[in-house]
């Protein structure tokens, strides 16, 4: 059915009583002028006639004679004024009747501005429009729930980072201090110091790099350098460089992905992507425990998921963990994660490849699914 078609069929009770009232007000005010005529012809005149006689002591025929000069000779003008009348009448309350659909139209609108949860409602004809407005309301009331969910993400992030910020600062100035009241420290010892001191300058600059980065993605479209890659070789290298992290909890990575697989895309922020999922997957899954690590072509899509045994992510956090400024776990060590940025920087890159990625989770584990095009566009 064509768009023409359905806003016909949205508009045809409206139509329908608009024409009905309309026509009804026409047949009605064509029968009050026939019916005034006839009775200027008929018993009218001979009320008239009488009224008269009696009234002012007049000869029948004397009143006849008023009646007709009066009345019978301009009785085209009279009917004339007559329907001038009627139709003023009739424009009048079709005027008023219209003027009411308008001031439920504006209470209509006044009501998509109301904090109400109520639905707005009109009159029957006008069930097209209060569905209209009806979806306007749930849109505004979305936005502005969305409006105050992604203003509380960043005052938390705000919260996050400057928690995640202060605590290496805090390091790095706390063994400077120590550092220069106590100059004759032993070297081993002022060697310690300063390695702690450097790895805690390392934290915050990455802590700081991540927030840059996920701004900067978000405020200017990301430029791509494409190639063909190697995916198995890609994956197999980000898994041995994931072995000091897995293995201390009995933690491993097992990839299975066709070596002769050939992924288009930018390698450095392809990376990051997967080293951002596979570092979610391992700060998250359970101790002795394998993350599963599949790709594989369909089509002109190629399909990735990493997999990972652990807490089920609730519904609610689930359909938020891509979006930016999101936490899942705010009360987790800042030692084991960033500032909550990870993903939000993955779902920015994999966008610009023209690919989707999405999560699931269950009993059965918490699987990260990516899709991207096998072929440069």
């Amino acid at each position: 059915m064509s768009k023409r078609r359905v806003r016909k069929s949205n508009y045809y009770l409206f139509e329908r009583k608009m024409m009905r009232k309309m026509l009804s007000l026409i047949l009605i005010s064509i029968g009050m002028v026939f019916l005034f005529r006839e009775l200027i012809r008929g018993r009218f005149g001979e009320a008239v006639v009488t009224f008269l006689a009696s009234r002012f002591r007049l000869e029948y025929s004397d009143a006849l004679y008023i009646y007709e000069k009066t009345f019978r000779e301009h009785l085209d003008m009279i009917i004339c004024v007559t329907i001038i009348i009627a139709l003023i009448a009739v424009f009048r309350y079709s005027i008023r009747w219209v003027t009411e659909y308008f001031n439920e139209i504006s209470a209509g609108c006044d009501a998509l501005l109301d904090e109400s949860k109520e639905l707005i409602a009109l009159s029957p004809e006008m069930s097209f429009l209060e569905l209209k407005l009806n979806e306007c309301k749930n849109v505004l009331e979305k936005r502005e729930r969305d409006a105050r969910q992604a203003e509380q993400r960043k005052n938390d992030l705000v919260v996050y980072l400057a928690h995640d910020i202060r605590t290496p600062l805090t390091s790095v100035i706390g063994y400077l201090d120590l550092m220069n009241e106590a100059p004759d420290l032993p070297t081993t010892q002022r060697a310690k110091y300063l390695s702690i001191t450097l790895n805690k300058a390392y934290r915050l600059e990455q802590l700081i790099n991540e927030f840059f980065e996920i701004t900067r993605f978000n405020l200017q479209s990301i430029p791509l350098a494409r190639e063909n890659l190697h995916l198995s070789y890609m994956l197999q290298q980000m898994v041995e460089e994931f072995y000091p992290i897995l293995s201390p909890a009995g933690k491993a990575a097992h990839v299975d992905v066709p070596e002769d697989l050939i992924l288009p895309g930018d390698p450095d922020k392809l990376a990051r992507v997967f080293n951002n999922i596979l570092k979610n997957a391992a700060a998250y899954s359970y101790t002795d425990t394998t993350i599963e690590i599949r790709a594989w072509q369909e089509g002109s899509q190629i399909h990735i998921t990493f997999t990972n045994q652990g807490p089920v992510i609730p519904p609610e956090n689930l359909s938020s963990i891509f979006e930016k400024f999101f936490r899942l776990d705010s009360a987790r060590s800042t030692s084991t994660g960033g500032a909550g940025l990870g993903l939000a920087i993955a779902k920015e890159i994999i966008t610009a490849h023209q690919g989707t990625i999405s999560a699931a989770s269950s009993e059965n584990g918490t699987v990260f699914s990516i899709s991207l095009p096998s072929m440069e566009n």
